[in-house]
Protein backbone atom coordinates (compact mmCIF):
# COMPACT_ATOMS: atom_id res chain seq x y z
CA UNK A 1 0.00 0.00 0.00
CA UNK A 2 3.13 2.21 0.42
CA UNK A 3 3.00 5.62 3.02
CA UNK A 4 2.61 8.79 2.76
CA UNK A 5 6.01 9.83 2.07
CA UNK A 6 5.93 7.91 -1.31
CA UNK A 7 2.60 8.54 -2.41
CA UNK A 8 1.12 11.79 -3.56
CA UNK A 9 4.42 14.18 -2.17
CA UNK A 10 2.55 17.28 -3.40
CA UNK A 11 -0.96 16.32 -2.14
CA UNK A 12 -2.40 16.62 1.57
CA UNK A 13 -4.33 14.94 3.93
CA UNK A 14 -6.35 18.13 4.34
CA UNK A 15 -8.25 19.41 1.73
CA UNK A 16 -10.87 21.76 1.19
CA UNK A 17 -12.82 23.68 2.70
CA UNK A 18 -15.64 22.57 -0.05
CA UNK A 19 -18.96 23.41 -0.04
CA UNK A 20 -21.46 20.75 1.24
CA UNK A 21 -25.14 21.01 1.62
CA UNK A 22 -25.36 19.85 5.09
CA UNK A 23 -22.14 21.44 6.56
CA UNK A 24 -21.68 24.66 5.15
CA UNK A 25 -17.43 25.08 4.32
CA UNK A 26 -16.18 21.71 5.42
CA UNK A 27 -12.36 21.03 5.53
CA UNK A 28 -11.65 17.42 5.18
CA UNK A 29 -9.14 15.17 6.95
CA UNK A 30 -8.23 11.95 4.73
CA UNK A 31 -6.16 9.33 6.77
CA UNK A 32 -6.37 6.82 3.80
CA UNK A 33 -4.80 8.95 1.45
CA UNK A 34 -2.17 6.05 0.27
CA UNK A 35 -4.90 4.46 -1.73
CA UNK A 36 -9.13 3.99 -1.93
CA UNK A 37 -9.69 2.02 1.30
CA UNK A 38 -13.01 0.71 2.08
CA UNK A 39 -15.25 -2.22 2.97
CA UNK A 40 -17.90 -1.12 0.47
CA UNK A 41 -17.77 -0.55 -3.18
CA UNK A 42 -20.77 1.17 -3.41
CA UNK A 43 -22.41 1.31 -7.14
CA UNK A 44 -22.50 5.31 -6.96
CA UNK A 45 -18.73 5.98 -5.44
CA UNK A 46 -17.09 8.85 -6.52
CA UNK A 47 -14.01 7.93 -5.71
CA UNK A 48 -13.97 5.78 -8.32
CA UNK A 49 -12.45 2.16 -7.86
CA UNK A 50 -12.24 1.26 -4.42
CA UNK A 51 -8.56 -0.51 -4.83
CA UNK A 52 -8.33 -2.01 -1.24
CA UNK A 53 -11.25 -3.87 -0.22
CA UNK A 54 -11.03 -4.56 3.51
CA UNK A 55 -12.54 -4.73 6.87
CA UNK A 56 -9.40 -4.10 8.56
CA UNK A 57 -8.06 -1.24 10.65
CA UNK A 58 -4.97 -0.22 10.41
CA UNK A 59 -2.93 3.55 10.42
CA UNK A 60 -2.05 4.68 6.91
CA UNK A 61 -1.18 8.43 7.58
CA UNK A 62 1.03 9.86 10.95
CA UNK A 63 -1.42 11.90 13.35
CA UNK A 64 1.75 14.20 12.86
CA UNK A 65 1.18 14.45 9.22
CA UNK A 66 -1.89 15.28 9.55
CA UNK A 67 -1.29 17.94 12.35
CA UNK A 68 1.54 19.43 10.16
CA UNK A 69 -0.92 19.56 7.09
CA UNK A 70 -3.76 21.18 8.97
CA UNK A 71 -1.26 23.97 9.89
CA UNK A 72 -0.66 24.63 6.61
CA UNK A 73 -4.59 24.20 5.39
CA UNK A 74 -7.08 27.08 4.98
CA UNK A 75 -9.00 25.69 8.29
CA UNK A 76 -10.24 28.96 10.16
CA UNK A 77 -12.68 29.65 7.30
CA UNK A 78 -13.94 26.89 7.74
CA UNK A 79 -17.46 25.77 9.58
CA UNK A 80 -16.45 22.24 10.70
CA UNK A 81 -13.40 19.82 10.06
CA UNK A 82 -14.85 16.09 8.13
CA UNK A 83 -13.33 13.09 8.71
CA UNK A 84 -14.00 11.04 5.55
CA UNK A 85 -11.25 11.44 2.45
CA UNK A 86 -10.27 8.32 0.58
CA UNK A 87 -12.96 5.70 1.47
CA UNK A 88 -14.11 4.77 4.89
CA UNK A 89 -12.55 6.90 7.73
CA UNK A 90 -13.08 4.54 10.51
CA UNK A 91 -10.37 2.00 8.93
CA UNK A 92 -7.78 4.10 10.52
CA UNK A 93 -6.65 2.98 13.96
CA UNK A 94 -5.79 6.75 14.71
CA UNK A 95 -8.91 8.14 13.98
CA UNK A 96 -9.44 9.17 17.76
CA UNK A 97 -6.06 10.75 17.86
CA UNK A 98 -6.64 12.73 14.64
CA UNK A 99 -10.13 14.09 16.14
CA UNK A 100 -8.38 15.47 19.20
CA UNK A 101 -5.85 16.72 17.44
CA UNK A 102 -7.85 18.70 14.89
CA UNK A 103 -10.27 19.74 17.35
CA UNK A 104 -7.01 21.30 19.64
CA UNK A 105 -5.72 23.07 16.51
CA UNK A 106 -9.10 24.28 14.93
CA UNK A 107 -11.95 24.46 17.76
CA UNK A 108 -14.02 23.09 15.06
CA UNK A 109 -17.21 21.07 15.33
CA UNK A 110 -16.04 16.98 14.05
CA UNK A 111 -17.37 15.20 11.48
CA UNK A 112 -17.23 11.59 10.72
CA UNK A 113 -18.62 10.32 7.26
CA UNK A 114 -19.49 6.45 7.68
CA UNK A 115 -20.55 3.47 6.04
CA UNK A 116 -21.18 2.24 9.87
CA UNK A 117 -20.02 -1.02 8.85
CA UNK A 118 -17.71 -1.65 12.07
CA UNK A 119 -19.92 -0.52 15.06
CA UNK A 120 -19.45 -3.49 16.49
CA UNK A 121 -15.94 -2.76 17.01
CA UNK A 122 -15.19 -1.38 20.64
CA UNK A 123 -12.89 0.95 19.44
CA UNK A 124 -14.64 1.90 16.49
CA UNK A 125 -16.98 3.32 18.79
CA UNK A 126 -14.90 5.25 21.24
CA UNK A 127 -13.15 6.83 18.66
CA UNK A 128 -16.55 8.35 17.02
CA UNK A 129 -18.35 9.01 20.36
CA UNK A 130 -15.13 11.89 20.05
CA UNK A 131 -16.73 13.85 17.32
CA UNK A 132 -19.50 16.23 17.88
CA UNK A 133 -21.41 14.63 14.98
CA UNK A 134 -21.29 10.94 13.14
CA UNK A 135 -23.72 10.42 9.28
CA UNK A 136 -24.23 7.17 9.01
CA UNK A 137 -24.73 5.68 5.35
CA UNK A 138 -27.91 3.08 5.37
CA UNK A 139 -29.11 2.92 1.67
CA UNK A 140 -31.05 -0.12 1.79
CA UNK A 141 -33.92 -2.36 3.93
CA UNK A 142 -33.60 -5.42 2.60
CA UNK A 143 -29.87 -7.75 2.16
CA UNK A 144 -30.54 -8.16 -1.02
CA UNK A 145 -30.46 -4.36 -2.24
CA UNK A 146 -27.74 -3.70 0.20
CA UNK A 147 -25.37 -6.05 -1.42
CA UNK A 148 -26.18 -5.18 -4.81
CA UNK A 149 -25.60 -1.56 -4.06
CA UNK A 150 -23.32 -1.12 -1.18
CA UNK A 151 -20.85 -4.46 -2.43
CA UNK A 152 -19.63 -5.03 0.64
CA UNK A 153 -16.47 -7.01 1.98
CA UNK A 154 -17.34 -10.53 2.92
CA UNK A 155 -18.94 -10.80 6.75
CA UNK A 156 -20.80 -7.60 6.53
CA UNK A 157 -24.05 -7.84 6.20
CA UNK A 158 -27.24 -5.38 6.63
CA UNK A 159 -28.32 -7.16 9.88
CA UNK A 160 -25.00 -6.23 11.42
CA UNK A 161 -25.28 -2.89 10.34
CA UNK A 162 -28.22 -1.68 11.50
CA UNK A 163 -27.25 -3.30 14.77
CA UNK A 164 -24.20 -1.53 15.21
CA UNK A 165 -26.35 1.88 14.93
CA UNK A 166 -28.51 0.97 16.87
CA UNK A 167 -26.13 0.11 20.02
CA UNK A 168 -24.35 3.21 18.77
CA UNK A 169 -27.28 5.39 18.90
CA UNK A 170 -27.89 4.32 22.62
CA UNK A 171 -24.57 5.64 23.91
CA UNK A 172 -23.42 8.33 21.68
CA UNK A 173 -24.35 11.81 23.00
CA UNK A 174 -23.96 13.98 19.88
CA UNK A 175 -25.67 14.36 16.55
CA UNK A 176 -26.39 11.21 14.77
CA UNK A 177 -27.58 11.72 11.25
CA UNK A 178 -28.04 8.85 8.74
CA UNK A 179 -27.76 8.88 4.78
CA UNK A 180 -29.36 7.34 2.25
CA UNK A 181 -28.87 7.49 -1.58
CA UNK A 182 -32.41 8.28 -3.14
CA UNK A 183 -33.98 5.10 -5.13
CA UNK A 184 -37.13 3.91 -5.54
CA UNK A 185 -38.63 1.74 -3.29
CA UNK A 186 -41.30 -1.14 -3.54
CA UNK A 187 -43.78 -1.10 -0.84
CA UNK A 188 -42.42 -3.35 1.50
CA UNK A 189 -38.74 -1.99 0.91
CA UNK A 190 -40.67 1.29 2.11
CA UNK A 191 -42.38 -0.15 5.39
CA UNK A 192 -38.93 -1.93 6.29
CA UNK A 193 -37.00 1.07 6.02
CA UNK A 194 -39.18 3.15 7.57
CA UNK A 195 -39.30 0.50 10.26
CA UNK A 196 -35.33 0.54 10.77
CA UNK A 197 -35.78 4.12 10.68
CA UNK A 198 -38.01 4.55 13.98
CA UNK A 199 -35.54 1.74 16.00
CA UNK A 200 -32.58 3.87 15.10
CA UNK A 201 -34.06 7.23 15.91
CA UNK A 202 -31.37 9.35 14.35
CA UNK A 203 -31.56 13.24 14.88
CA UNK A 204 -31.83 13.83 10.80
CA UNK A 205 -32.45 11.74 8.17
CA UNK A 206 -30.47 13.21 4.51
CA UNK A 207 -31.52 11.86 1.58
CA UNK A 208 -28.56 11.97 -1.24
CA UNK A 209 -28.66 12.83 -4.49
CA UNK A 210 -25.65 11.32 -7.36
CA UNK A 211 -24.37 14.23 -8.93
CA UNK A 212 -20.74 13.44 -9.32
CA UNK A 213 -19.43 11.17 -12.13
CA UNK A 214 -18.29 7.76 -11.26
CA UNK A 215 -14.60 7.55 -12.23
CA UNK A 216 -13.61 3.87 -13.27
CA UNK A 217 -10.33 4.54 -11.54
CA UNK A 218 -9.28 5.91 -8.61
CA UNK A 219 -9.49 9.79 -8.10
CA UNK A 220 -8.32 10.94 -5.43
CA UNK A 221 -9.04 14.63 -6.05
CA UNK A 222 -12.99 13.47 -5.83
CA UNK A 223 -12.45 13.69 -1.93
CA UNK A 224 -13.16 17.49 -2.37
CA UNK A 225 -14.49 19.54 -5.41
CA UNK A 226 -12.97 19.26 -8.98
CA UNK A 227 -13.73 20.72 -12.22
CA UNK A 228 -12.98 17.79 -14.73
CA UNK A 229 -12.43 13.74 -14.39
CA UNK A 230 -8.85 12.72 -15.65
CA UNK A 231 -10.11 9.22 -16.58
CA UNK A 232 -13.15 7.87 -18.10
CA UNK A 233 -16.03 7.86 -16.30
CA UNK A 234 -19.77 7.01 -15.30
CA UNK A 235 -22.44 9.94 -15.81
CA UNK A 236 -24.96 9.14 -12.93
CA UNK A 237 -28.74 9.54 -13.82
CA UNK A 238 -29.86 12.72 -12.72
CA UNK A 239 -33.08 12.44 -10.49
CA UNK A 240 -35.50 14.42 -10.79
CA UNK A 241 -36.61 16.82 -7.36
CA UNK A 242 -40.03 16.22 -7.17
CA UNK A 243 -39.44 12.65 -6.78
CA UNK A 244 -36.58 13.43 -3.93
CA UNK A 245 -38.97 15.49 -2.50
CA UNK A 246 -41.50 12.97 -2.60
CA UNK A 247 -39.73 10.62 -0.87
CA UNK A 248 -38.20 12.98 1.59
CA UNK A 249 -42.08 13.83 2.67
CA UNK A 250 -43.40 10.43 3.03
CA UNK A 251 -41.02 9.53 5.08
CA UNK A 252 -40.80 12.19 7.81
CA UNK A 253 -44.88 11.40 7.56
CA UNK A 254 -44.23 8.00 8.49
CA UNK A 255 -41.27 7.90 10.94
CA UNK A 256 -42.14 11.01 12.40
CA UNK A 257 -38.47 11.85 12.33
CA UNK A 258 -36.50 15.23 10.89
CA UNK A 259 -35.86 14.04 6.67
CA UNK A 260 -33.99 16.74 4.68
CA UNK A 261 -33.08 16.29 1.19
CA UNK A 262 -30.38 18.03 -1.34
Amino acid sequence: MGDYEEVYPRLSTVYGPVESWRLGRSLGIDLLFVNSICSFRCVYCQLGKINVHTAKRGEFVPTRQVIADLHKSDWRSADVVTFSGSGEPTLAKNLGEAIRAARAITGKEIVVLTNAAHLNDEEVVADLSLADRVFCKLDASDEASFRRINRPVEGITLESVVEGIEKFRDSYKGFLAIQSMYRPYTDAQFESLCEILKDIRPDEVQINTPTRAIPRAWFIEARGNYDETPYPAITPRKVPPEDVEDLRSLLESATGLNVVSR
